[in-house]
């Protein structure tokens, strides 16, 4: 198997793992519903609830304690894990083929993708 089908199944799987979380998190929010109030305020779409103040560290917390609101967040961060996963696997590729523009052009993509995802939100608050 080659890196080109690794990258395939890394993406497929990504994506089925997270469907499977969020509906997971959806069947726990029917069968054990959260405080009335927490609901109202996330359908909101002026809600003040800001999921970026949420360490990944609670959500795991709240997932393993069958939390559905943190099973759905911790499908939506393997979500977001998956493209960057496809880049870094990108950058392994190219400096295997030896192709050092495309290494630098991913390195610079892993780079923004990083800074979007960890360094803003910290600048932001």
């Amino acid at each position: 198997m080659d890196l080109e089908d690794v990258i395939g199944y890394t993406l497929r799987i990504g994506v089925l793992i997270s469907v499977v979380l969020i509906a997971v998190g959806l069947v726990l929010l029917v069968l054990r519903p959260p405080e009335p109030g927490l609901i109202a305020q996330l359908a909101n779409p002026r809600s003040l609830i800001n999921t970026s103040s949420i360490s990944p560290m609670e959500v795991i917390n709240g997932s393993r304690q069958l939390n559905g609101l943190d099973i759905i967040l911790l499908g939506l961060m393997v979500l977001i894990a998956t493209p960057v996963m496809r880049v870094i696997m990108g950058l392994v590729q190219f400096a295997r083929e030896r192709n050092y523009i495309y290494v630098a052009i991913t390195a610079i993509v892993l780079f923004n993708l990083f800074f979007s995802i960890f360094i803003i939100p910290i600048l932001l608050k």
